[in-house]
């Protein structure tokens, strides 16, 4: 309920009176984009109070447009049923098949929309290429499974056929949505819409428990879970109509024999979907699965009608290239004209159901555009005291003004701002309908662009726009924790025969099989038996001269199994002997013997005292909360280790190790943060200007809201600006800075240094580790490296510095995919155009420099909306950086 009165304000100010007036037929809006959700859901209660439908369907250029205006129509209607409808990641005629998830998410959406009772508003919001693409006119015709927990008469054969039927893929052990596995009387299955799979225990008939697993380990996690629902992961449903004319077509299109026969004996196949076209009945646009009488909104209809120019083309490219290269040179083998994306002139003069809207942020001069009064907010550059300012005199002026950040942190924070500068600000939970003149209102809401109506008086300034960045806050839902595999856990479907692994209780043996059983349900002799499956273990024999014992590990209870890990060839141990447990005590003296020297060396460290930082703050803890991503249980456990030596007096020396892209600047990030928080400067070391620019940008981005001076020192800092971080420095008025070697300076001075980050250790000099070591005098240092060198590890293994590993990728990372195949300027030019429809960046690596420029103009030929760089190791140092910088930049 936050901004729902926010509307109100806006309607009973007049300053949306000449735009309701178009709530009934087609208008074209001119609007600033902070007015776009206020105008929409104003039209929406207008045609609510007229007892018109209230179903609007929102298009946006892009995914990202939507997600943003989702999160505005969420904080200004709480009351509406507001549902994304998400493009596939591939084009239709592209050869790789969509995510289960975002399937999944098309299908809820659909189903919801389809069972909706015009109770309450219904948005439906769409970028321009979920628009344009044609889905199958039978969607809804197919019921998602649905079952509850304690429930009978369930046939688990017939429930894995019908889990097939919705496309659904049978694997030994669930790892993806859209997969199922069956053991025994157990089903594992993961639905598209689901965080976790399920597993189900069935007992006959009888469906037992159901819990949901984690993906990573295979355990079962705490909690029963009442009911279910399955729909289908795929939008090519294998129904008898598809595989009969799949197997029609296999002997009219030979070269495709491949694909379609395994579509004709029902198995789903990776890119079928871009057969659709051929295989059902009809295509029909998204508008024919919306309610009568829907209003349909377009949101920057200019960029709109572009990328839909765009997207029309680059798919077409696909069709010739994809499947070309699949027919060896031949035009396309099936007519999948059916398939292609529609235009936005189609869409309209197919559309039959209520008003056509469009919200265009320019004034094309035209006497039939409604101008809706108001302009966005200045661009302050970052200076939050100029955005402060800003509010001040719009409130002596009489003002209204309404600032909105994500976090209730931040939020209180802007209170104080403003405080400081004599200036009050109202928190409230939600605004009234009538905002008092001279008033600043402080409301916690995720939004992206405010605005500024003259003639209302009326003033809303976002996060982004009053902190002069945003802090990226989510908070559209609780964050889910990556699940944790360990380092070590066996895999049975990676294991080959032969290899060797370790049974807790039982020691070292081979790894033969893997086998089924059948096993009786109960101890009753004449109970029905189900089959379970179980890894075959071989140990030493027991007597000289027979075969080795055996040892059958049931499937749930691998984490009884590790692999083996040592280096030489091991002796197999015997089942019931002593070895094993022998073993095991020698090794636990041998760890005893070894932290006996750690505690010596502990010792020499502890005799050193450095800073004792306090514990977390709210503003810590306000920071943490903004993170946008789900930290990785490494993540978090190696931030609560650096936050730990950072409490104690003992100076931390500690080595942060993990592959790029799996989280340390975040962990740098929290710890820099807590040092500024107790009045120590910091110090950040990186071994390239292109990575303190890197660093300065994702730290300033992060500290946004908070009052916390960062400056960059190399040699892209003019004189003045150096000269001016260096005097900062010294007195104590600059928090934190971010340099290269720069900083080993002998005329750089801190005043009260707490904490060293050092970045890629490993690429500095001899004569720089001393001058590092200089820093390091009763200062916490952290080090962080992909690829730490021997010694370093060599210390961090032996106890000298600590060590922290990050070896767990972020949850729902994208695979990367490689195909390998024939130069085609086709192929390559449409690889191209699909990333940068992405809004994504392109490496087209050359072998020679000698002809990379006549590359490059190739490719601008081919591809001339895209701006190219060239660099290669024969450039100059400046000029091969301000390339790869121009790269970053975009």
């Amino acid at each position: 309920m936050v901004f729902s009165g926010l509307t109100r304000a806006l309607v009973g100010s007049g300053a949306l009176e000449k735009a309701l007036v178009a709530s009934d037929h087609d208008a074209d809006f001119s609007v600033t984009p902070g007015l776009n959700a206020p105008l929409l859901v104003a039209l929406l209660r207008q045609r609510a109070d007229a007892g018109q439908p209230t179903a609007l369907l929102a298009v946006t250029a892009t995914s990202r447009e939507s997600e943003s205006l989702q999160n505005a129509l969420g904080a200004l209607e709480p009351g509406a049923l507001i549902l994304e409808f998400p493009a596939w990641e591939t084009l239709p005629h592209e050869r790789l098949s969509p995510s289960a998830e975002i399937t999944g998410r098309r299908f809820d959406t659909l189903r919801r929309v389809a069972a909706w009772d015009g109770t309450q508003p219904l948005i439906v919001l769409a970028s321009v290429r979920a628009l344009l693409q044609p889905i199958a006119s039978n969607l809804l015709e197919v019921e998602p499974i649905t079952l509850v927990a304690a429930s009978r008469g369930n046939d688990l054969d017939d429930l894995a056929r019908r889990l097939v039927h919705l496309a659904y893929t049978r694997v030994d052990i669930v790892t993806r949505r859209g997969e199922f596995a069956v053991r025994g009387g157990i089903l594992d299955v993961f639905s598209p819409v689901a965080e976790h799979p399920v597993r189900l225990d069935f007992f006959g008939d009888e469906l037992e428990t159901m819990r949901w697993f984690s993906v990573a380990d295979q355990r079962s996690l705490d909690g029963e879970v009442e009911r279910v629902i399955l729909p289908p992961s795929r939008e090519l449903l294998l129904t008898d109509a598809v595989r009969q004319r799949a197997r029609e077509m296999e002997h009219e299109f030979p070269a495709m024999t491949g694909m379609l026969s395994k579509i004709g004996e029902g198995i789903a196949v990776e890119g079928m979907e871009s057969l659709t076209p051929a295989l059902v009945d009809k295509l029909v646009p998204l508008t024919e699965y919306l309610p009568p009488a829907t209003a349909i909104a377009v949101v920057s209809p200019e960029r709109v009608a572009t990328r839909a120019v765009n997207l029309g083309e680059t798919n077409r490219e696909f069709l010739d290239a994809a499947w070309n290269a699949a027919s060896v040179g031949a035009t396309a083998p099936i007519d999948l004209s059916a398939g292609d994306f529609l235009t936005m002139t189609q869409i309209r003069a197919d559309f039959a159901h209520g008003p056509w809207w469009t919200l265009s942020p320019f004034n094309s001069g035209d006497d039939d555009d409604i101008h809706v009064a108001g302009d966005s907010v200045p661009s302050f550059a970052g200076n939050v005291d100029g955005a402060i300012e800003h509010v001040g005199e719009k409130l002596r002026d009489g003002w209204s003004v309404v600032i909105a950040a994500a976090g209730h942190g931040l939020v209180e924070r802007a209170q104080q701002m403003l405080a400081e500068h004599t200036l009050a600000g109202r928190i409230v939970d939600a605004l009234p309908d009538r905002l008092e003149k001279g008033v600043a209102y402080l409301v916690q809401a995720n939004l992206e662009h405010g605005f500024e109506i003259p003639d209302s008086s009326l003033a809303l300034l976002t996060e982004s726009e009053f902190y002069g960045r945003s802090a990226t806050y989510d908070n559209r839902g609780t964050k889910r924790l990556a699940g944790k595999r360990s380092k070590n856990v066996v895999d049975p479907l990676q294991l080959e025969a032969g290899d060797i692994v370790v049974h807790e209780t039982h020691g070292i043996g081979r790894f033969l099989e893997l086998v089924s059983r059948e096993v009786p349900n109960s101890t009753n002799r004449n109970a029905p038996r189900t089959s379970r499956e179980y890894l075959v273990i071989e140990y030493a024999p027991s007597k000289r001269g027979f075969p080795g014992d055996k040892l059958y590990v049931p499937t749930d209870q691998l984490d009884q199994l590790t692999r083996y890990v040592g280096g030489e060839e091991p002796a197999l141990s015997k089942m019931g002997g002593s070895d094993w447990s022998q073993a095991k005590s020698k090794a636990r003296r041998a760890v005893r013997d070894i932290a006996v020297e750690l505690v010596k060396l502990y010792s020499a460290r502890m005799a050193s005292k450095g800073h004792s930082f306090g514990p977390d703050s709210p503003w810590q803890r306000e920071l943490e909360e903004a993170f946008p991503f789900v930290e990785t249980p490494d993540q978090l456990t190696t931030i609560d280790e650096v936050k730990a030596d950072m409490e104690r007096a003992i100076p931390m020396d500690r080595l942060i190790s993990g592959d790029v892209g799996f989280g340390k600047t975040e962990v740098a990030v929290r710890a820099a943060f807590k040092a500024i928080q107790d009045g120590k400067q910091v110090a950040m070391l990186v071994p390239t200007t292109l990575l303190v620019r890197q660093h300065a940008e994702t730290f300033n981005e992060r500290f946004a809201g908070f009052p916390v001076h960062l400056r960059a020192l190399s040699r892209f800092q003019s004189d003045k600006e150096a000269r001016e971080t260096l005097a900062g420095l010294a007195d104590g008025t600059i928090d934190m800075v971010i340099g290269t070697h720069r900083l080993l300076s002998d005329n750089v001075r801190f005043k009260d240094l707490g904490l060293v980050i050092i970045d890629e250790e490993q690429r500095f000099g001899v004569e720089h580790k001393d001058a590092l070591k200089k820093l390091k005098t009763n200062v916490d240092i952290l080090a962080m490296s992909a690829t730490p060198i021997p010694r370093t590890l060599e210390m961090a293994v032996t106890g000298i510095r600590e060590m922290s590993t990050l070896a767990t990728p972020p949850e729902d990372r994208h695979p990367i995919l490689t195909f390998v195949g024939p130069y085609s300027e086709r192929q390559v030019a449409a690889a191209i155009r699909r990333e940068l429809l992405r809004e994504g960046q392109i490496f087209f690596v050359h072998n020679r420099v000698a002809s990379i420029n006549r590359v490059a103009a190739q490719l601008a030929e081919l591809v001339p909306e895209a701006r190219i760089g060239i660099a290669h190791g024969q450039l100059s140092e400046n000029q091969l950086e301000q390339v790869i910088v121009d790269f970053w930049e975009r």
